[in-house]
């Protein structure tokens, strides 16, 4: 069976350079995710763009309408407050969060990742907040630590809420990133030799076994996400989850190759709204 579900897979990926024409060419981000946006609908001509945002439930009403039960009474709210509590909480000089982030840190996640000029290289929410700690005499966390990371961006994320998803790509220097993360995101790699996009483009609203596949646009307004209930899981950590399961090794969260990819993958959600910390299976 399993293999079975591989050769389908790899079968449907022959043609995605064909399907999707600009987006495995050097468009401009716009263009790619406007291609991204006419294969699906071409595809599904029955799910509204706006609703990618709810990934595969956009797909299933049932699955939807369970999602929007547990959503007015979210089993992971008490985890949102510990990040409340470390968002509000000031740095040993006094300061706070809100203090050395733009717009005290409300309405800026969608402008993330960008590309810092400076240092010639994006630069995520994390590296965001990290840099807040150290300006103000804090170690930097780990990103791939859930309980300080993932804790706090838990929280500030929601601070975005509605905010539209708002990724620059400007110069040469951020096409390059955004073009390596292209590059990572249809790419086929490891021992099964899938890309993130033989899943999240030529099989996004499929299924794999038991569970809809969830369309690559849309895909990054949600995160961090809280899976079965209360696993806090980011969007780079399910990244490596992912290379993980087809079976290589991945690169390490928070460096250049799992940034640029978020750098691309983000830009495609472009004018979508934000809407962190949900519950997913």
């Amino acid at each position: 069976m399993k293999q079975k579900i591989i050769t389908k897979l790899l079968t449907g990926m022959a043609g995605l350079g064909i399907a999707l024409g600009a987006a495995t060419a050097h468009a401009t981000p716009e263009a790619d995710r406007q291609e991204l946006i006419k294969f699906y609908t071409a595809k599904y001509p029955n799910v509204k763009v706006e609703d990618y945002v709810y990934g595969a439930l956009a797909f299933d009403a049932d699955s939807k309408a369970q999602y929007d039960a547990i959503m007015e009474f979210p089993p992971f709210d008490s985890q949102v407050e510990q990040g409340r509590k470390m968002w509000e909480t000031p740095f040993k000089n006094g300061k706070t969060y809100a203090s050395c982030l733009p717009g005290s840190g409300k309405q800026i996640a969608g402008n993330y990742p960008h590309f810092d000029e400076a240092s010639g290289k994006v630069v995520t929410l994390h590296d965001a907040i990290n840099k807040c700690r150290t300006a103000n005499g804090e170690e930097a966390y780990k990103v791939n630590d859930m309980k300080t990371m993932g804790l706090l961006t838990a929280y500030m994320r929601t601070l975005s809420d509605g905010m539209m998803m708002n990724v620059k790509v400007e110069g040469p220097k951020a096409t390059a990133a955004y073009e390596d993360g292209k590059k990572t995101f249809y790419s086929r790699k490891g021992q099964l030799n899938f890309a993130c996009a033989t899943c999240h483009v030529q099989n996004g609203g499929n299924r794999l076994r038991s569970e809809l596949i969830s369309p690559a646009v849309g895909h990054t307004v949600h995160w961090p996400v809280f899976r079965g209930g209360d696993n806090l899981v980011t969007l780079q950590q399910r990244y490596q989850g992912c290379f993980t399961q087809v079976r290589q090794v991945p690169p390490p969260q928070g460096g250049e190759t799992m940034n640029n990819l978020e750098y691309f993958h983000s830009a495609l959600s472009n004018g979508m709204p934000m809407k962190a910390s949900v519950f997913r299976k």
